[in-house]
């Protein structure tokens, strides 16, 4: 079983987790292609930077009106935050050496050395793209249906952990302009980039979150910021003393979704490592992300992974059938890992569906709503559930239409399952008007004689 370990001794950020990436061996260009692919005028630069003597890959994100993050105040990631929050999300970045504006209304709170500077008015005029925005870029783009639901996923996770701080509805969660361009790209390009990797299961450490105080809307936080904290229930977390926000929302969404557990080094044969870099370079300690890539032993990759799933149910005896496809999708689009529904005879003989949802945790809540808002039911039943998964990866094959990704299943070492992605076949059948059954055949016989025994 092929795992990646990601060590956060510096905490995460979403530059840092692509920079890791590139640094382990996902191409470069596929992290351009994704940016470009969105539409909305972004783009990487992808540089190699020293980090207190450990040479790592830097990714910066330029949005469309010349900005990046390196240019525009690098105290600004907390511009991936919803505008109702504007937390300053200063990370590993500080104030560039031309002195560009920081963000509007509330600065980040001055680290050691570091001078105030004069706030922005272009910031102050710019609009937000809310989730629903973000969803439909999402799903336009030209990147695959899996990465596409990954990145949706992360989305949901941190507008879910903002919308809980402010009380809000997760669809009222606005993001500014700049901030929703630069975490559009992190997330998409993350989740492109995990599936390239061309790992079973990524693992992470605990998170070093750092300290000090932030900025906040609505006045001074100490470090990590609400959302981080909301975002990382569950996950081990301490801090080194470093008196600096080391783990962002958007870090803290990617490594939430992502990651299938958190531990210390796994027992592994290494192939690869890769180092991601943060902005600020810390006198002694090296402001880098480490993603190592390898084969788990024997005896770890013969077990299955256990976690914890959420069960969601409803009865429905009086819904359009239309409406219920439309509830299915919905529910899929916003992180269920199923949906289904079965047929069931219901009081006064009335013929009904049972919708069955199954989800994390931590996207339980949000779903629930959609099943109020979207269907006719009155009551929701909710239990919690373990299940077991064989590890899982994707493989690509050529045929004479194009690429089609294989999902791999394996137990013990032994592959015990292999189909063609549906949604890969199908784009394929509708582009090359070439039945569907053809196509999936194909990708079939193209990988069995790749994987011959």
């Amino acid at each position: 079983m092929r795992i990646a370990y990601l060590d956060c001794f510096s905490g995460i950020s979403g530059d840092m987790f692509l920079g890791a990436l590139v640094d382990a061996g996902v191409p470069a260009r596929l992290l351009e292609e994704t940016a470009a692919a969105l539409e909305i005028g972004a783009r990487v630069e992808i540089s190699r930077v020293d980090r207190s003597g450990i040479t790592a890959t830097k990714v910066d994100v330029s949005a469309g009106d010349g900005t990046d993050r390196a240019r525009e105040s690098a105290a600004q990631e907390h511009r991936h935050l919803p505008r109702l929050q504007q937390e300053s999300e200063h990370h590993q970045s500080q104030p560039d050496e031309s002195g560009h504006p920081s963000h509007e209304h509330h600065p980040p709170q001055p680290g050691p050395g570091e001078a105030s500077r004069p706030l922005s008015h272009e910031h102050a005029h710019r609009h937000s793209r809310g989730l629903k925005e973000i969803r439909e870029i999402i799903a336009r783009s030209g990147i695959g249906e899996t990465a596409k639901k990954t990145a949706i996923r992360i989305f949901g996770a941190l507008g879910e952990a903002e919308a809980k701080i402010h009380n809000l509805d997760i669809e009222k969660i606005h993001f500014h302009e700049v901030g929703a361009v630069d975490a559009l790209v992190d997330i998409v390009c993350s989740a492109v980039g995990s599936e390239a990797l061309g790992v079973d299961e990524i693992v992470c450490s605990p998170l070093n979150l750092g300290g000090g105080l932030v900025e906040c809307a609505h006045g001074t936080f100490p470090v990590p910021a609400p959302a981080t904290v909301e975002l990382l229930k569950g996950a081990p977390v301490y801090s080194s003393g470093l008196q600096a926000e080391l783990v962002t929302p958007t870090g803290a969404a990617i490594v939430k979704t992502l990651a299938a557990r958190f531990a210390s080094f796994p027992e592994m044969t290494i192939e690869r490592t890769g180092y991601g870099a943060g902005s600020r370079d810390f006198p002694g300690h090296a402001n880098v992300v480490r993603l190592t890539v390898g084969e788990a032993r024997p005896e770890l990759a013969a077990k299955t992974v256990q976690e914890i799933i959420t069960v969601l149910e409803a009865n429905l005896d009086d819904l359009n059938p239309q409406v219920f496809g439309y509830v299915m999708d919905r529910l899929l689009e916003d992180g269920a890992l199923d949906v289904f529904g079965m047929p069931v005879q219901m009081k006064k003989s009335r013929p009904g569906v049972l919708l069955t949802v199954l989800c994390k945790p931590e996207h339980a809540g949000s779903l629930t709503e959609i099943i109020f808002t979207e269907s006719s039911t009155l009551g929701v039943r909710r239990r919690e559930e373990t299940r077991q998964v064989l590890t899982r990866k994707f493989v690509s094959v050529s045929t004479e239409w194009g690429e089609v990704r294989m999902k791999i299943a394996s137990m013990n070492g032994t592959v015990t399952n292999c189909a063609p992605e549906y949604e890969d076949c199908r784009r394929i059948a509708a582009e090359q008007r070439v039945p569907l059954k053809a196509v999936m055949n194909r990708a079939m016989e193209e990988y069995l004689r790749g994987h011959k025994g």
